[in-house]
């Protein structure tokens, strides 16, 4: 149960986080590119990263790790632990896995958005 709350706490902690990036980016400088997405996107896969990469040399908690990965990473952007898969995928030389993950997910989000969106203009 305390992982799960930490998750929660960090969770929270993360969409409060994405939001007020994008008050702050959005507001400053508006325009047709996506800003505030591309910049939580990079700067959660850099400090998933991070995370990771201490965890592996034990200088933190997993608790810390799920409060901070799974929970505020998770929650500020989900395109940071798809990063990190890919990371992980190419470090174990898995190549194909890792261009099979890439393709599958950028394809198929495309997909699924457009028919999440025409199904709900549809209702």
């Amino acid at each position: 149960m305390k992982q799960v709350l930490l998750v929660g706490v960090g969770g929270f902690a993360g969409s409060v986080l994405r939001y007020l990036a994008y008050l702050w980016i959005d507001k400053r400088f508006e325009g047709v590119f996506p800003l505030s997405t591309l910049f939580v996107n990079t700067l959660g896969s850099l400090i998933l990263g991070l995370i990771v990469g201490l965890f592996i040399k034990s200088n933190i908690s997993p608790e810390l790790r799920l409060f901070l990965g799974v929970g505020i990473c998770g929650s500020f952007t989900t395109f940071s632990t798809f990063a990190m898969e890919n990371v992980s995928l190419l470090e174990q030389k898995d190549m194909v896995t890792a261009a099979s993950y890439t393709l599958a997910s950028i394809i198929l989000g495309m997909v699924m958005a457009f028919a999440g969106y025409w199904i709900g203009k549809s209702l």
